[in-house]
């Protein structure tokens, strides 16, 4: 149904709000498991290596698939791809309950990863449509503060339920509440008009291949995805391994330690994410690139902290170096996917998105949790995350250098545009 331009103005930010809540699932059913790990391995006397592939598993099913999600995404509705991803995810954290062993937990784990790997594809390219240039950033940095609010409550809740009523409660609890919530989503978020794709069959629209040829000879695009590799190595160690550190190093219960190692630094990205999202919108306009250097900025600060979190036995040094990470992480998240959409068509987002899902997700955060908890075997926890602070700089470093280069790029299209002379407000 036709809004007014007014009601469409408005609208776009609700809908900011409504991907919000799915992307709050989206992590909180990825945060329960790290937090439970001190009960998995109690209850199944898993290695520190069988608990870094549990959180591997899912990160290569969803980096292996997001690309090709991502060239679905260009070609159905987004609608029903952020729908139908969070019913599937949701069902398989409630299955996730039924595991009795490792095997049976990276089975479930890693189909989690299978549904999960449409949803931020679809959502990204959603939002880019329903906010141009202008807003994109602040846009995408307010839904990105989704990821940490999630991340808090999946880590803090799962340990609280996990220790009061048993491991298997915590993801029955988020999978019903996904299920849930994606019934009273079915009525309200709505399609927006795809850009400069009216009027282009769904058949000429970019393929895989097609996009990846183009990716391949943007040399911003693909430091871009190297910087993203890094970065999101550096976050999945967090998310997996913190709350173990500090259950280890501080001898916190389950629930207070997944709290804690998810509250500083969540909260901190959260008002980070937002800031991050304003300045790179302004320095964006200022001069191209200038979304890909505030991220390089972000890194660099960053790495400090996280080598900090590592080495001091006082919790308030600790908690002070979260909180300052955390900040620096947030002025990076918000601009993950919008510095991306700076270098490729707007015909191509999905499938960008699920490229840099892909390229993130198997070198970054597939690598990161498994890696860590071998080199904890050997040099201890706390080393291991020391030493991801380098993983930062050189991330800060690359960058750097995709900021410079995306000053000279021109983007370039893949599908011929479709003048409409009449403009099309987003329909249901």
């Amino acid at each position: 149904m036709p809004l007014s331009l007014r009601a469409a103005g408005e609208y776009k930010w609700r809908v900011v709000a409504m991907l919000w809540t799915v992307s709050f699932f989206n992590y909180a059913d990825r945060a329960a498991l790290f937090t439970l790990f001190p009960l998995l391995e109690r209850e199944m006397h898993l290695s520190p290596v069988q608990l870094g592939l549990l959180a591997s598993s899912f990160a290569w099913t969803y980096g292996l698939l997001a690309p090709f999600a991502g060239n679905l995404v260009d070609r159905i509705s987004r609608k029903r791809a952020v729908l139908g991803g969070l019913y599937a995810w949701s069902t398989i954290a409630a299955c996730t309950s039924l595991s009795r062993g490792f095997g049976q937990l990276f089975s479930f784990m890693a189909a989690e990863g299978v549904g999960e790997s449409l949803y931020y594809p679809a959502s990204m390219s959603l939002l880019s449509d329903y906010h141009g240039p202008e807003t994109r950033s602040r846009a995408m940095g307010l839904h990105q503060t989704s990821v940490y609010v999630g991340t808090i409550a999946g880590g803090f809740f799962a340990g609280l339920i996990g220790e009061r009523y048993g491991w298997r409660w915590s993801f029955l609890t988020f999978g019903g509440m996904g299920l849930l919530l994606g019934l009273v989503l079915m009525r309200f978020l709505r399609e927006p008009v795809r850009s400069h794709t009216v009027g282009v069959d769904v058949q000429d629209r970019p393929g895989l291949v097609q996009v990846l040829s183009y990716i391949s000879k943007s040399p911003a695009a693909l430091l871009l995805l190297l910087g993203f590799c890094c970065a999101n190595f550096v976050a999945m160690v967090l998310l997996s391994w913190m709350p173990k550190f500090l259950y280890d190093r501080f001898g916190l219960s389950v629930a207070v330690a997944g709290l804690s190692a998810t509250l500083f630094v969540q909260v901190a990205s959260m008002c980070g994410s937002p800031v991050g999202g304003w300045l790179a919108d302004k320095m964006q306009n200022r001069r191209l690139g200038g979304r890909a250097a505030l991220q390089s900025i972000a890194l660099f600060c960053g790495a400090p902290f996280i080598l900090l979190c590592s080495q001091t036995r006082e919790p308030a040094v600790f908690a002070f170096a979260l909180i300052a990470w955390g900040l620096c992480k947030g002025l990076y998240d918000a601009n993950i996917f919008a510095s991306m959409f700076d270098v490729v068509p707007a015909e191509a987002r999905g499938t960008a998105a699920g490229v840099m899902n892909m390229i993130g997700w198997l070198c970054g955060g597939g690598l990161a949790p498994v890696a860590i908890g071998y080199l904890s075997q050997r040099v201890g926890l706390g080393t291991a995350l020391g030493f991801t602070a380098g993983v930062y700089i050189i991330g800060g470093t690359v960058l750097l250098l995709a900021s410079r280069l995306a000053r000279h790029e021109t983007v370039r299209v893949l599908v011929p545009r479709t003048v409409n002379p009449t403009p099309v407000a987003p329909g249901s």
